[in-house]
């Protein structure tokens, strides 16, 4: 059990290092500055926990006994609270409230407890709550989850862990030696997998559940709106127009050209299409793009990335493999013309 623990805690670390570079760019996070500095504060929370049970398992360094990973123990819940509230809750209120406070009062008070036998249980109990608040947060969704039902899977999955290890570390004292960190530290590598998996089928995926999560709580701003007449607008401009070509295309440009509000155009888009602004963007360019593979295929990958409006080689090759499977030069040797 050990070594597999091992080469888990060795894949967490490289996988936080992969999420901080990649998933958690700007581009991702757009207008959620907040969520995405939680998310790096939680990467670097379960990163810390990671090294202090490679110290413990593998040196025999009591680094899980210190005042140091009772911080990092008790920071994990909060961090994501905070990470995943502005994605699942848009609604709530940005601003800060003194009630928040008690959010940090766990972190404040993990290295007052001494015992380890203590400290554990209650940080698993106070972990518990938040999955709770999670779980509504999440079913709350439910009338999307065809639109994410691989997702929705894997993080039923990671609840699943979240939960056994909550049990294990309430009996912890009564687990022989080292075990209960071997567990835990395979169930927060089992957790990155995961995620990376996720993550790699669709990697705007925060992006798309806040945009869901936005048009769910929002009551219905479609009610004067000839919804038929302006998705043929929508459609006009991106067929004919090519509008998805602009790099700076948000939603609140487009919504302009369509005499809507940003929010009327995310409610249109989510009721009625099915998808977000977000999804729907990388579509149009990737449809452009292979059309554009197959008809110059002397132009090089990135070219063609950057004609249908994509401002990186990397998010170009995500968006394509993402909608496709395939990436852009393994799409274009398929379907080279003899």
């Amino acid at each position: 059990m050990t070594s597999l623990a091992l080469l888990l805690i060795g894949y967490s670390l490289f996988s936080a290092l992969s999420l901080a570079l990649t998933h958690f760019r700007a581009e991702h996070y757009e207008g959620q500055a907040a969520s995405r500095s939680m998310g790096l504060v939680l990467l670097l929370a379960l990163s810390g926990l990671q090294i202090a049970h490679f110290a413990w398992l593998q040196r025999d360094w009591p680094w899980t006994a210190t005042s140091v990973y009772h911080v990092l123990l008790f920071a994990v819940a909060p961090a994501f609270f905070f990470y995943s509230r502005p994605l699942l809750r848009p609604q709530t209120q940005t601003a800060f409230r003194p009630a928040q406070i008690a959010h940090v009062l766990p972190i404040l008070i993990g290295p007052l407890i001494a015992p380890q036998t203590l400290a554990l249980p209650l940080a698993f109990v106070i972990g518990a709550g938040y999955l709770l608040w999670l779980a509504r947060s999440l079913y709350a969704l439910r009338r999307e989850r065809a639109n994410f039902r691989l997702e929705m899977v894997l993080l039923g999955i990671v609840f699943v862990i979240a939960i056994a290890v909550a049990l294990l570390g309430a009996i912890q004292a009564a687990l022989p030696d080292k075990l209960f960190f071997s567990l835990y530290a395979s169930a927060i590598g089992s957790a990155f997998f995961l995620v990376q998996t996720a993550l790699n089928r669709r990697p705007q995926l925060s992006a798309e559940i806040s945009e869901t999560a936005r048009a769910l709580y929002a009551n219905s701003t479609l009610v004067n709106i000839d919804c038929d007449a302006a998705l043929a607008k929508l459609d006009a401009l991106m067929q004919n127009e090519r509008i998805f070509i602009d790099p700076d295309l948000t939603l609140p440009k487009l919504a302009q050209r369509l005499a809507l509000t940003p929010h009327q155009l995310s409610e249109l888009m989510n009721s009625r299409l099915g998808k977000g602004f977000s999804r729907i963007l990388r579509e149009q360019r990737v449809a452009a793009a292979k059309t554009m593979l197959r008809a110059e295929p002397t132009a090089s990958v990135l070219s063609v990335g950057l004609s249908v409006g994509f401002t990186a080689q990397s998010s170009f090759y995500e968006a394509f493999r993402e909608i496709e499977g395939i990436t852009p030069g393994k799409y274009r040797s398929l379907h080279a013309v003899p």
